[in-house]
């Protein structure tokens, strides 16, 4: 009787109803999530005897893959709202350059030389997206340029300060230093210890680490990159900034006119850029102790791949960081895989060919489901 009473309102012609098989198609984490099976699928049978899959092996390609997750995490964002940074790659090796200058060369306390750095990365970010929006040149350009510059000035100024291009001595200043175990300490030391007390995990049988586990923590670099990825994928699906993102990428001039600060957006997201390339440079730094003027080079073109790979559209206006953080992934298990599998590490190349052209193509697709185009 109820429902004789109050039936439900009738559908409204003009809305178009999708299928649940159409609207999981058009996910952007599909690709990524696809991909990511299929690659663990092909290593667990080609690689698994050789220990990819044990303690070390799996902290060796989270590693690797939390690097390319770091970076992938900024420019995603920034590729959501319409714009590239390929400047990221020279970024990180400048950023990473800039903290040993400071922290060895002039004797600064590591914690100071870390937050002047950050403070500089984060102005150049602002300084791109300014010229951006200012000018109307397409950010390739100027990042490009910026590219340039900033390897210019890392390969520059240690030979000039130090007469060489890597610079050492970063550990030993960082001893003690209160934001250097941040970036280049451990956690869950207690952890491992007891699971290779239990035998859950392998220990050093000989040496002066007998008895040791051969993990012995998870190191900061994976943590930093947790916390950027659910970070970024809060802020992307959860807040008003957010649909601000997808809006500014989408279409620029609709939504200036419904309110959204579209400069304001994209410079934002080229400063989050640089945040996210210094956290890399910064725990890199940490834990080679050294800075090399060669530092991040091609990176901005692997996050780009790790993006494209996980659903973000060349155009902007569409993506996911979950879907940039599996392809990133990827990424990290394809480079170690091939090692442990025996294959020949340039044939790393030919992937990233590969997959990223397949991932244009998969993207086109998919772009034209949603708008309709033919």
């Amino acid at each position: 009787m109820a429902d004789q009473a109050n039936p439900a309102p009738p559908m409204d012609e003009r809305v178009k109803a999708i299928p649940v098989w159409r609207r999981a198609l058009i996910r952007p984490e599909l690709g990524g999530i696809c991909g990511t099976i299929l690659v663990f699928l092909f290593f667990i049978a080609t690689a698994s005897d050789s220990g990819m899959f044990n303690a070390q092996g799996v902290l060796n390609w989270s590693t690797v893959s939390a690097q390319f997750m770091i970076i992938a995490v900024g420019a995603c964002l920034l590729m959501i709202a319409g714009e590239f940074d390929l400047s990221v790659g020279s970024m990180i090796g400048f950023s990473g350059m800039m903290i040993a200058i400071f922290g060895v060369t002039l004797g600064w306390p590591i914690w100071m030389a870390i937050l002047v750095t950050f403070a500089i990365a984060v102005a150049i970010g602002a300084l791109n997206g300014y010229i951006v929006v200012r000018t109307g040149l397409p950010s390739f350009i100027v990042t490009l340029a910026f590219l340039f510059i900033l390897r210019g000035f890392t390969i520059y100024l240690p030979q000039t300060i130090e007469r060489k291009t890597i610079i050492g001595g970063i550990s030993e200043a960082a001893e003690g230093d209160w934001l250097a175990p941040i970036f280049g300490g451990k956690i869950l030391e207690g952890l491992f210890t007891w699971m290779g007390d239990a035998g859950m995990i392998a220990t050093f049988e000989r040496g002066t680490r007998a008895g040791e586990p051969v993990v012995d923590g998870i190191p900061m670099l994976i943590v930093w990159a947790i916390i950027l990825v659910i970070l970024g994928h809060i802020l992307l699906t959860k807040t008003r900034f957010g649909n601000w993102i997808f809006a500014a990428g989408g279409d620029a001039q609709a939504a200036r006119y419904v309110g959204v600060p579209v400069n304001r957006v994209k410079i934002l997201m080229f400063m989050f850029t640089a945040f996210c390339a210094t956290v890399f440079a910064t725990c890199q730094v940490m834990e080679f102790g050294s800075a090399g003027a060669d530092r991040g080079l091609l990176k901005e073109f692997e996050a780009i791949i790790a993006v494209v790979i996980g659903g973000a559209l060349l155009t902007g206006g569409y993506g996911s960081v979950i879907g940039a953080a599996l392809g990133a992934l990827i990424f990290g298990v394809v480079q170690q895989g091939l090692f442990f599998a025996g294959v020949e590490s340039s044939l790393f190349r030919v992937f990233l060919g590969v997959i990223l052209l397949f991932a244009v193509i998969l993207n086109t697709y998919i772009r034209r489901m949603i708008t309709g185009e033919r």
